[in-house]
C-alpha cells in the first residue's frame, strides 16, 4: 500500500515567495510604465514627441522645411484654441516662433494643459522646442483670451538621416486638455 506523500514545506513557501515577489513586481512596473514610456518617447522622439532643448543650434542651413501648425480640443473642455499661423517656412536650424490662441469660453477658470507632437514621426528627434506653453498647467479665467508662444528649431542633422532628409513639411499639432488638478 502506497502512502500518499507529505507536500514540502520548504517547497510550499518558496513558490508562495516567488509568487508574491512576481505580482508585487508585476504591480510596480504596471505603475512605472506610463512615466517609462514617457521618458522613452522624450529622449528617442518615438511617436513624434519633440525634443526639449537649451539652445538652438549654431549652424543655419539654406534648405527651408514648413512648419504646419494644428490645434485640438479635448471633449467637454469649455475653450477655443487655434494657431495664430497656419504655418511658416524657416531655415533648417534657425529658430522659429508661433503664437496659438485660447480663449475660456465658460464662465469659470479652467486649469488645462497642452500636449504635442509632431508628424511625421520621424522627425520627432528634429525637432525641438526652446520655449513652450505646454509644460506646465495654465489657470484660465472665466472669459480669459491668451495669445501662446512656442520657440523652436529644426536640427540641422535633419539632412543626414536617410528617412529625413528628402522631408519637406513638418506639422506641429497641441491637444488642450482638462489638467487632473482641476476639479470643474
Amino acid at each position: 500500500m502506497s502512502t500518499p506523500q507529505q507536500p514540502n514545506k520548504k517547497r510550499m513557501a518558496m513558490t508562495a515567495g516567488i509568487v508574491v515577489a512576481t505580482v508585487i513586481g508585476m504591480t510596480g512596473l504596471g505603475f512605472a510604465a506610463v512615466p517609462l514610456y514617457d521618458a522613452f518617447c522624450k529622449i528617442t522622439g518615438y511617436g513624434g514627441t519633440t525634443q526639449e532643448a537649451a539652445a538652438a543650434p549654431s549652424q543655419i542651413l539654406e534648405r527651408r522645411i514648413n512648419i504646419r501648425f494644428d490645434s485640438n480640443v479635448a471633449p467637454g473642455l469649455p475653450v477655443e484654441f487655434a494657431p495664430s499661423q497656419r504655418s511658416e517656412s524657416i531655415r533648417i536650424g534657425e529658430t522659429g516662433l508661433a503664437f496659438y490662441r485660447v480663449r475660456n469660453t465658460s464662465d469659470q477658470p479652467v486649469i488645462a494643459r497642452a500636449t504635442y507632437n509632431v508628424t511625421p514621426h520621424v522627425a520627432g528627434p528634429y525637432f525641438a522646442k526652446l520655449e513652450c506653453f505646454c509644460f506646465t498647467d495654465r489657470t484660465i479665467a472665466a472669459g480669459e483670451e491668451a495669445e501662446l508662444p512656442v520657440v523652436f528649431f529644426v536640427d540641422p542633422e535633419l539632412v543626414n538621416d536617410p528617412d529625413t532628409r528628402d522631408l519637406e513639411t513638418i506639422t506641429l499639432s497641441y491637444t488642450f486638455f482638462r489638467s487632473t488638478g482641476d476639479a470643474s
